[in-house]
């Protein structure tokens, strides 16, 4: 049976909000919105995920894609594997960018670097 994986969220997301959560295991990085209804979690690579995280951080392009629609709904998906989107709102996504540049992500591309 697999190992469960251990989910951690930005601390800028209020406690008891649904939130943008990443996890790892030896080969992807995994990323969901515990509210979101499908439940999606998209797997990438922590190099794609590593260029994710400067991209937040910096402005560079990164391999993963970002919408954003007129009502504040956020996406993110890989063109890769275009049917996963992880979905969630304006203040998640910032609540999850706001830990991104305060580093509380990088832990997650050691690996990588």
């Amino acid at each position: 049976m697999p190992k469960p994986l251990t989910w951690q969220k930005s601390s800028y997301c209020p406690e008891g909000n649904s939130c943008v959560h990443v996890a790892a295991t030896p080969a992807a990085i995994h990323i969901t919105e515990s509210g979101d209804p499908t439940a999606s979690i998209l797997t990438t690579t922590p190099a794609a995920f590593a260029t994710l995280l400067d991209s937040l951080k910096t402005g560079a392009p990164t391999p993963l894609q970002i919408t954003v629609t007129d009502h504040d709904t956020v996406r993110l998906h890989d063109p890769a594997t275009p049917h996963v989107s992880v979905t969630t709102d304006r203040p998640r996504w910032n609540a999850f960018v706001l830990g991104v540049r305060a580093g509380e992500f990088d832990h997650f591309t050691h690996a990588t670097r």
